[in-house]
C-alpha cells in the first residue's frame, strides 16, 4: 500500500507540473539536466510572482488525468475481484514533465493468478476501458464547453507547427453543440484527449491488451490469433505511412509493442461456458467506443 501511494504522489506532482508548464512559456535548454528541470523552474517563477494560474491549471489536469486513469484500472480491479482473482491496486507510473506529454506513463494493475473462465476473461478486460470512457466523456465535454476560441492557425496547438488532432468523440462534440473547431489549449480538454488516446490504444484487439482479451473471450483462440497479425500489421503500415509523409510516427513504438505480444500470444481459458447476448452487446458498445476514441494520425506537423 505504501508503495501505491508513494506513486500516486509522484506522479501528481509530475503531471502537475506538465499542466502547469503547458501554461507557461517554459525557456529552451540545450542540456538535458536544464529540459528536464524547465518547468519546474518556470512554474516556481510564475508562482513567485504572484502568478497562481498555471500552478491552478495544473492541479486542475493532474485531478482529471489522474481520475480517468484511476477508474480504468479500477475498472480492471474490482472486475477481479468480483470473480476471486487476486491483483493488486493500480500503480501509477510518474514521469519527467520534458520526457512525456502528460507526465506519466500511466497506470497498471498485476493480476495475480491465471483467468479461466471465458466471461470472467471478458468482464476484466472490457470494464477498464468502459470505465475510464466513463470518466473521460464528461470530461471531454466540459473541456471542450468551457474552451475559449482560437485563431484557425492555433487550434489546440501546444507548440508551434504541431497539430493534435481531435478525436470522433470530439468532432461529434463539437458539431453537436456548435462549438468552435478551433480552441486555446485548456487542462481538461488535454486530460481528455490523452486518456481517449489510452482507451483507444487498450482496445486494439491484440495479444493480452483489454482489446485482445475480449476478442479472445468472444471468438476463441484462432480468430484471435488471426485478427491479432492483422491489426498489429495495419499499425505497422500506419506509422510507416506516417515516416513516408514526413509526420510524427506515432505508432511506431505501438507497433513495436503489438509485435511483441504477438510472440507473447495469450494464455488458454479452461472454461468455455457461452457468453450470453448481453456481453455480445457490451463487445459492440466497446467497439464504438474505440471508433470514438481512435486517431489515425493524433499528431501532424504543418
Amino acid at each position: 500500500m505504501l508503495l501505491h501511494s508513494v506513486l500516486l504522489i509522484a506522479t501528481g506532482v509530475t503531471t502537475m507540473l506538465t499542466g502547469a508548464a503547458f501554461a507557461v512559456q517554459v525557456p529552451a535548454d540545450s542540456t538535458i539536466l536544464g529540459s528536464l528541470l524547465a518547468p519546474l523552474i518556470a512554474v516556481l517563477r510564475e508562482s513567485a510572482s504572484g502568478n497562481f494560474d498555471p500552478l491552478a491549471k495544473g492541479l486542475v489536469f493532474t485531478f482529471t488525468l489522474l481520475t480517468i486513469l484511476g477508474a480504468h484500472e479500477l475498472g480492471h480491479y474490482f472486475a477481479c475481484r468480483h470473480y476471486g482473482i487476486r491483483a493488486t491496486l493500480p500503480f501509477f507510473i510518474p514521469a519527467p514533465p520534458a520526457i512525456t506529454l502528460f507526465g506519466t506513463f500511466g497506470a497498471v494493475i498485476k493480476i495475480k493468478a491465471p483467468i479461466r473462465s471465458r466471461r470472467a476473461l471478458f468482464d476484466i478486460g472490457i470494464a477498464g476501458p468502459l470505465a475510464g470512457f466513463a470518466f473521460a466523456l464528461p470530461a471531454s465535454v466540459i473541456g471542450l464547453v468551457f474552451a475559449k476560441a482560437a485563431l484557425p492557425a492555433g487550434g489546440a496547438d501546444l507548440t508551434e507547427g504541431i497539430q493534435f488532432r481531435d478525436p470522433l468523440l470530439f468532432i461529434v462534440i463539437t458539431d453537436l453543440l456548435g462549438l468552435p473547431k478551433y480552441i486555446e489549449w485548456n487542462p481538461i480538454y488535454w486530460a481528455a484527449w490523452g486518456t481517449l488516446l489510452v482507451t483507444a490504444l487498450n482496445l486494439f484487439p491484440v495479444g493480452q491488451l483489454d482489446g485482445g482479451h475480449v476478442l479472445y473471450a468472444i471468438a476463441g483462440k484462432r480468430i484471435h490469433k488471426w485478427i491479432s497479425v492483422i491489426t498489429a500489421a495495419s499499425v505497422v503500415s500506419l506509422a510507416a505511412l506516417a515516416f513516408y509523409l514526413d509526420q510524427p510516427p506515432v505508432y511506431f513504438l505501438w507497433a513495436l509493442v503489438l509485435l511483441f505480444l504477438l510472440k507473447v500470444g495469450h494464455p488458454p481459458l479452461m472454461d468455455d461456458e457461452p457468453l450470453g447476448k448481453a456481453r455480445v452487446a457490451i463487445a459492440i458498445l466497446a467497439v464504438l467506443v474505440f471508433l470514438l476514441c481512435f486517431m489515425p494520425f493524433p499528431i501532424t506537423t504543418t
